[in-house]
């Protein structure tokens, strides 16, 4: 069955999911809401989306990912907010096959059996094919490797670029007598004998 949208998506794969919550005597509350949007509150480095260019979705819409717990959420709702994380929380979640920690609960293999028939009967996500070769607000991957510097006398370390560890040689240990840092080899040169 073919969903409007992604929420209706996600309310359909949460009816479904409700008689495991009555099979763990926590039913759902008859009012639960599933939409995808932002958190009350962001946290600095936790990205909870990622929006993709339009030039790459096969129907040219720009493709916003907001991750939705949905699974971890319910718990939640089943258990009530005032039980936070504690153990009527872990009872549930983990009696839905969730893998612990409980504050980022991820599925276990308990869980993926018992939601694969929902997922059959919600239908395929809406969306469309997505070139993943072009622009996206994912981070960038880095391209500087930085190498470690380590003093053979004291254990110091500190990481700096194959860059200016041709230019200007390894670093000296800050500790006094005890001269240049050990790296890692450089990929040109076969051992690390020589600072």
């Amino acid at each position: 069955m073919e969903q409007d949208n992604r929420e209706s998506w996600l309310n359909r794969v949460a009816v479904g999911m409700a008689p495991l919550f009555e099979a763990l005597d926590t039913p759902l509350p008859d009012r639960v809401r599933v939409a995808i949007g932002f958190t009350s509150a962001g946290r600095k480095g936790k990205a909870i989306g990622e929006c993709w260019d339009n030039r790459r979705s096969a129907d040219g819409h720009f493709e916003i990912f907001i991750r939705p717990d949905l699974a971890h959420e319910l718990v939640h709702a089943a258990v009530g907010i005032a039980a936070g994380h504690g153990k009527p929380f872990k009872r549930i979640a983990l009696g839905l096959g969730l893998v612990e920690p409980m504050r980022a609960t991820t599925p276990g293999d308990a869980f993926l059996g018992a939601v694969t028939p929902i997922l059959a009967a919600a239908g395929p996500l809406p969306h469309a094919r997505l070139d993943t070769g072009g622009q996206t607000t994912a981070p960038k991957k880095q391209a500087a490797r930085m190498l470690k510097c380590e003093c053979e006398v004291c254990g110091y370390t500190v990481r700096t670029t194959r860059k200016w560890l041709e230019t200007a040689g390894a670093p000296l240990c800050p500790i006094e007598g005890h001269g240049p840092m050990h790296h890692d080899p450089l990929e040109s040169d076969g051992d690390d004998s020589e600072p």
